[in-house]
C-alpha cells in the first residue's frame, strides 16, 4: 500500500479528539520507495481519506458508510471536523501541509483557504471533469465561480442558487392570531409577539422571536440585509466601480433594524458566542420561533420529536423591502466549496483519476440516495407517487444525517418530500433563483483579499456585532471601516475593479 489507513473514524469523539483532522493525514513519511508507484485503475479498489465537515453533533456510524463503500468500490477513512471549529482546523492542516485525499474546503473566501488553492498544493481538475458521466454536467457557471484565475483546484460542490429564507413556528403564529409575514414590519411584529405575547401559552416569559447565531454569513443578519435591498457582498456600477455592502444604507439600515430587535429583546441576547447546533437545539426545544435557512428545516423538526410534539412550522422565502421587491442573497452561486485533491497526497495523475471516479459515483442516484435517506426500508421509504418519508428519525440521524453535507451534488436528482412543510421548502429553494442576489467578486480574484481578506473581514463582522448589540454607535461604525480600509481594503477595492475589468474585454 501506498499509505497507511487508520481504518474507520467513526466512534470517534468529535469534541475531545483534537487530532481528528491530521490524524489520518500525517503519512508523507511513509510515502517512499516504490510504494509511491502503486498503479490505480477507474475499477479497481480504492482507499481514500477524506477530511469532510461534520454539521451534527456526532459522526455516522458504518450502516450506511458500508453501502456507500460497497456502491464505490472503495475503503473511506473519514477525518470529520465540526462546523463549529472547520475554520481553526482547517487553516492550521494547510499551514502543516499534513491533509487527507480528499480535503472539503467550504470556505472560498477565507485568506488561507484561498492562498492554498493559488499556491499550487491542489490539483488543477478542470481538464478531467468531462471525462465522467456525471462531472461532466458540472454547468459552466459553476466551473466559472469555482475557478481562481480561470483555474479549478478541486470538484465544486453543487449548491441550489440561494437556499436562505426563514423557518417560522406557524403554531406559534395561529396561538397569536398573526399571519405569515409579508414585510419588514410584519416580520419584525411576529418577533415582537413571539416574545412578548406568550406563544406557547406556558405563562412564562421564556421565548424569544429570532434565535441566532454569531456566524453573519448564515445568520439572520445576511438575510434581513438581503431584504433591505443590501448588495451580496459587493455592488459593481455600470463604470465597474465596486462598493462594499457595509458601506451601502441598506446595510446600515439592516443594522438599525437588528439593533432594535436586539435592544428590545427579541433577538436572542446571546447570538454573539452562539454556535449553529445551539441555535438549532434552541429551536427544537421551543425557546425561539424563527430561524434563518430553509433548508434545515426537516432536521429542526427531527430535533423537536419528543420535545415539541406540537410544533408546526411554515418555510418564507418572500419577504417584500422597502422597495417592495424580493431580494435574497446567492451563496457562492452555486457552489458550496471544493472537494480538493493535495499533489502530496494524490501523488499522480492515475490515483487522481480513480478519485474523480469515486466522487462521479457519489453523484450516481444510488449513491445519492444513500447518502440523503439511507437504505430503503430501514431509514425511509417511497410513498406510491414516490414520496420520501423518513421511518425513525432518531436512527436516520445517528446513520445518515453527517453524510448530507457531504454530497457533491444537491441539484442533480430531486426528492419529492412525504413532508409537506420540507417539500414546500424545496420548493421556495428553487423559486429563487427568480431574485437571487449574486455577488460579482465570486469569479474575481484579489491578491489583498487571498492574503488578509479573512483578517479584515473581522473589522467589518466585530464592528456589526458591536453595533448591534449597542456597543457602538454609527461614528464608530464608520470609524471601523475606515480603519478597513486603510489595512486594505482600498487595495482591495482597486484589485477587483481591475479584475472585472479584466473579465469584460
Amino acid at each position: 500500500m501506498k499509505k497507511k489507513k487508520l481504518g474507520k473514524l467513526i466512534a470517534v469523539n468529535v469534541l475531545v479528539a483534537s487530532q481528528l483532522l491530521l490524524a489520518a493525514c500525517s503519512n508523507n513519511s511513509e510515502k517512499t520507495g516504490g510504494d509511491s508507484k502503486e498503479s490505480y485503475s477507474l475499477d479497481s479498489h480504492l482507499e481514500v481519506s477524506w477530511t469532510a465537515i461534520l454539521h451534527t453533533p456526532s459522526p455516522p456510524t458504518d450502516v450506511v458508510l458500508d453501502k456507500i463503500e460497497e456502491a464505490t468500490n472503495t475503503t473511506i477513512n473519514f477525518n470529520w471536523v465540526p462546523d463549529a471549529s472547520k475554520e481553526e482546523r482547517i487553516t492550521a492542516a494547510l499551514a502543516s501541509g499534513e491533509l487527507s485525499d480528499i480535503v472539503s474546503l467550504t470556505m472560498l473566501t477565507n485568506s488561507s483557504v484561498r492562498q492554498s488553492l493559488k499556491s499550487g498544493m491542489f490539483w488543477d481538475v478542470g481538464e478531467y471533469l468531462d471525462d465522467y458521466d456525471n462531472l461532466k454536467l458540472i454547468s459552466e457557471d459553476i466551473r466559472k465561480a469555482a475557478s481562481i484565475d480561470g483555474k479549478l483546484y478541486g470538484v465544486p460542490f453543487q449548491k441550489d442558487l440561494a437556499r436562505s429564507g426563514l423557518i417560522i413556528r406557524k403554531d406559534w403564529l395561529d396561538k397569536l392570531g398573526l399571519e405569515v409575514p409579508k414585510t419588514l414590519d410584519e416580520l419584525y411584529e411576529v418577533a415582537r409577539a413571539f416574545t412578548e405575547d406568550d406563544p406557547d401559552g406556558n405563562g412564562k416569559d421564556d421565548t424569544t422571536g429570532f434565535g441566532d447565531r454569531s456566524d453573519l454569513r448564515y445568520s439572520s443578519f445576511k438575510t434581513l440585509s438581503s431584504y433591505f435591498g443590501t448588495p451580496n457582498g459587493w455592488a459593481v456600477d455600470e463604470n465597474g466601480k465596486f462598493t462594499p455592502e457595509f458601506e451601502t444604507q441598506a446595510y446600515k439600515d439592516t443594522m438599525n433594524y437588528s439593533r432594535k430587535l436586539y435592544e428590545n429583546g427579541y433577538l436572542a441576547q446571546d447570538f454573539a458566542v452562539t454556535a449553529k447546533t445551539d441555535q438549532q437545539q434552541n429551536f427544537a426545544q421551543g425557546k425561539t420561533g424563527i430561524y434563518t435557512g430553509m433548508v434545515d428545516i426537516k432536521n429542526l423538526k427531527v430535533m423537536a420529536k419528543g420535545v415539541q410534539d406540537q410544533m408546526e412550522l411554515v418555510p418564507v422565502n418572500k419577504v417584500a423591502g422597502p422597495d417592495g421587491k424580493y431580494h435574497i442573497w446567492s451563496e457562492n452561486s452555486g457552489v458550496g466549496g471544493l472537494m480538493a485533491f493535495p499533489k502530496s497526497e494524490v501523488e499522480s495523475e492515475e490515483e487522481l483519476k480513480r478519485i474523480l471516479q469515486f466522487i462521479n459515483d457519489l453523484i450516481d442516484e444510488e449513491v445519492f440516495m444513500l447518502m440523503t435517506g439511507g437504505i430503503e426500508g430501514t431509514h425511509y421509504e417511497l410513498g406510491e407517487n414516490g414520496e420520501f418519508k423518513v421511518l425513525d428519525d432518531a436512527l436516520w440521524q445517528k446513520d445518515v444525517q453527517p453524510f448530507a453535507s457531504s454530497r457533491p451534488s444537491e441539484i442533480t436528482h430531486s426528492i419529492v418530500d412525504a413532508d409537506p412543510s420540507k417539500q414546500l421548502a424545496n420548493e421556495l429553494i428553487k423559486e429563487n433563483e427568480e431574485f437571487a442576489i449574486l455577488d460579482p467578486t465570486v469569479p474575481l480574484d484579489s491578491a489583498t483579499a487571498n492574503e488578509r481578506g479573512t483578517e479584515l473581514q473581522k473589522i467589518i463582522v466585530d464592528a456589526t456585532i458591536k453595533y448591534i448589540m449597542g456597543e457602538l454607535d454609527e461614528k464608530g461604525f464608520d470609524a471601523e471601516v475606515e480603519k478597513w480600509r486603510k489595512s486594505g481594503g482600498e487595495q482591495m477595492i482597486t484589485e477587483y475593479e481591475e479584475a472585472y475589468k479584466k473579465s469584460q474585454e
